[in-house]
């Protein structure tokens, strides 16, 4: 069995999700006084790249934006860049996003064909928040130098706002996956329907 071949679509898909990520840094963010960890808008699009790209597709935009980040373009919230960015009680979050994403890509894809609501939110709960924030939390308790525990608790400021990420990534998801049928996994979809029963 041979892993699927990278096409053309899917490094332009790749490279349109790490732009919408990188387009959803220009919304401001907001740190609030006592936390170290700012609050963007750019955990949604790490959900959606995962929900609509699926796993290998959506975590790849999140390791390219990652890179672009790493070499110095300001493309974090805030308009952070550089490697600066991985010495801060955010490294967690950010190094869980393409994992996030391919969480939510894997869970999402084994949802079936057809994109079904609460199943997309089911997974993008389970990817866009509990692994993001087990990563998260570690990156703020190693960074900070506190307790686990302390660390989640100081997440507790994130939660409402994502869990609206995790059901607005659900609705567009959805929307998208109607209008363009067969996106989501395409290449393991295809698989599973040549393997023989």
């Amino acid at each position: 069995m041979t892993a699927p071949r990278s096409t053309s679509r899917d490094l332009a898909l790749v490279a349109t999700f790490a732009g919408v990520v990188a387009a959803l840094g220009l919304v401001p963010a907001l740190t609030p006084p006592g936390f170290t960890v700012p609050i963007t808008a750019q955990s949604l699009g790490v959900i959606l790249a995962g929900a609509v790209l699926g796993a290998r597709r959506g975590s790849a935009s999140l390791v390219l934006l990652l890179v672009l980040v790493a070499v110095g373009l300001p493309l974090l919230a805030g308009g952070r860049g550089g490697l600066g960015v991985f010495a801060t009680p955010s490294v967690g979050f950010l190094v869980g996003w393409p994992v996030a994403a391919f969480v939510v890509g894997w869970l999402t894809e084994r949802g079936g064909s057809t994109y079904r609501l609460p199943w997309g939110i089911v997974a993008n709960l389970l990817g866009g928040v509990v692994v993001l924030y087990a990563l998260g939390i570690a990156g703020i308790a190693l960074v900070a130098g506190i307790s686990v525990q302390a660390a989640a608790v100081s997440t507790w400021i994130f939660l409402p706002g994502d869990l609206v990420k995790v059901v607005v990534a659900a609705l567009v998801a959805r929307g998208v996956h109607a209008a363009y049928p067969g996106l989501l996994g395409a290449p393991a979809r295809r698989h599973a329907e040549r393997t023989p029963v």
